[in-house]
């Protein structure tokens, strides 16, 4: 079983993006549980969201304590909270921020960095700080774990007609501008 932990700020779409991947999980022929975890429940307050993705059903429902990979869609929160916390070896992270970052800034377990300036982005598509969709073109882009092509579908089922078409956009310049760094040296752009 895959387990993957969102890290994000109330109202930031951070257990939308968990709904939407495990939506798109399951399209391929998957089972996947979307969890969702909240602390204070307002807007801005630090929140998790979770993703476990098998192929195979999946019993329990519980937290994900130690993930092979986290999304972390407000870079703020790499200084404020332990997102790095349990994270396994070989892990992924997949980071919104505009920082110049290397794996060396991040622990050693984390295999692969995903970076994308999803905030330069959500401000160009939406004229506001809305990253979700992005940082899952970018995760599709750096884990191939699901398909930027079920992405797509299933935010055209999954959102009001008004604003499927900027999704569609927000999600393909994610996976289309995220930077992918591994520990053996390998640097992914797009395909």
């Amino acid at each position: 079983m895959k387990q993957i932990r969102f890290h994000g700020r109330g109202g930031q779409g951070a257990v939308m993006a968990s709904e939407l991947l495990c939506h798109a999980l399951v399209h391929e022929g998957n089972y996947g549980q979307s969890i969702p975890a909240y602390g204070f429940e307002r807007r801005g307050a630090p929140l998790e969201a979770f993703v476990k993705l098998d192929s195979k059903p999946i019993r329990e429902r519980t937290q994900v304590y130690e993930p092979d990979g986290i999304i972390v869609l407000d870079s703020s929160l790499i200084a404020q909270l332990p997102v790095f916390n349990g994270i396994q070896a070989n892990g992924f992270a997949i980071l919104n921020t505009r920082k110049k970052m290397t794996l060396e800034d991040i622990p050693e377990q984390v295999e692969t960095l995903a970076i994308v300036d999803a905030n330069r982005i959500a401000l160009d598509v939406f004229n506001a700080p809305i990253t979700n969709t992005i940082l899952l073109g970018a995760f599709s882009q750096a884990t191939k774990l699901v398909s930027l092509q079920s992405l797509s579908e299933c935010i055209e089922n999954y959102f009001p007609k008004k604003i499927v078409e900027k999704n569609l956009v927000a999600v393909a310049r994610g996976y289309n501008e995220v930077q992918v760094v591994t520990r053996s040296g390998q640097i992914r752009k797009a395909e």
